[in-house]
């Protein structure tokens, strides 16, 4: 035999072999009787998943190892994915933010009170309700209600003082006492996380149109009511919103 010739597999060399003793087998079963002819019917059956045998268990091996490792790629890829899309939710009481006068706090450091946060600006034509949302904060925070004051400059550049201009402006004209919050962004790619949770994750999701919109959480810190820039503080729906939570 020459170097380059092929050796035959194994079951390629049985194969004559088996044919010649089928075709003997079949041959006297014709010549007998009917059982003869199914024992060779049996046999020749036998013959041929030696065959089979004999020659395909390394191919089905390694074409099963190679799905399953297919497989455990795909579902690799799709939990990946799903982990992306899907990121574990933060808890928004504890998402920080600062003061105006730079202290970190957070949402769950007011305890179990009932809160109503706005996105203020100092020279918005908005701006006058500062003085309602002063009001309403004094008529109803011995009962458990604090409004929260962040001050933005995302719509038209109306808040653009510092954190101490805005705070001297804010008690200066409107005699604020409620908490006011450190100017933060409240729209576009540097939005603030608690903002991000407001307006994308919260129950009531959406973008702030301009200065002054309106969140109102319940005492479990749950966004439960949302008010535009429109509708005045002490209107009779923010009242009677802030009412049936207290």
């Amino acid at each position: 035999m020459r170097k380059t010739d092929k050796i035959p597999a194994f079951g390629d060399q049985m194969m004559p072999i088996f044919r010649t003793a089928d075709e003997m087998t079949m041959s006297y079963a014709a010549r007998t009787n009917p059982r003869a002819y199914l024992f060779g019917i049996v046999l020749t059956l036998i013959s041929f998943s030696i065959l089979s045998c004999a020659k395909a268990p390394e191919k089905s091996g390694a074409g099963s190892s190679s799905q399953s490792a297919s497989s455990v790629h795909s579902e690799n890829s799709s939990s990946a994915t799903m982990n992306k899309e899907n990121p574990m939710t933060i808890d928004h009481k504890k998402i920080s933010f600062a003061t105006i006068t730079g202290e970190s706090t957070t949402l769950e450091s007011f305890g179990n009170r009932v809160i109503l946060i706005v996105n203020t600006a100092s020279e918005c034509g908005f701006t006058t309700q500062y003085e309602g949302l002063e009001d309403i904060y004094e008529k109803y925070k011995d009962r458990g209600l604090t409004v929260i004051g962040f001050p933005a400059d995302n719509y038209g550049g109306q808040e653009p003082g510092s954190n101490e201009e805005i705070s001297q402006f804010c008690k200066k004209n409107y005699g604020v006492t409620f908490p006011m919050m450190s100017k933060i962004s409240v729209n576009g790619d540097d939005k603030h996380p608690l903002f991000a949770y407001l307006t994308e994750s919260s129950p009531i999701p959406g973008k702030i149109k301009w200065n002054f919109g309106k969140f109102l959480l319940d005492r479990n810190g749950t966004l439960v009511a949302r008010f535009g820039s429109d509708t005045e503080p002490n209107s009779p729906e923010v009242i009677s919103a802030i009412e049936k939570l207290l």
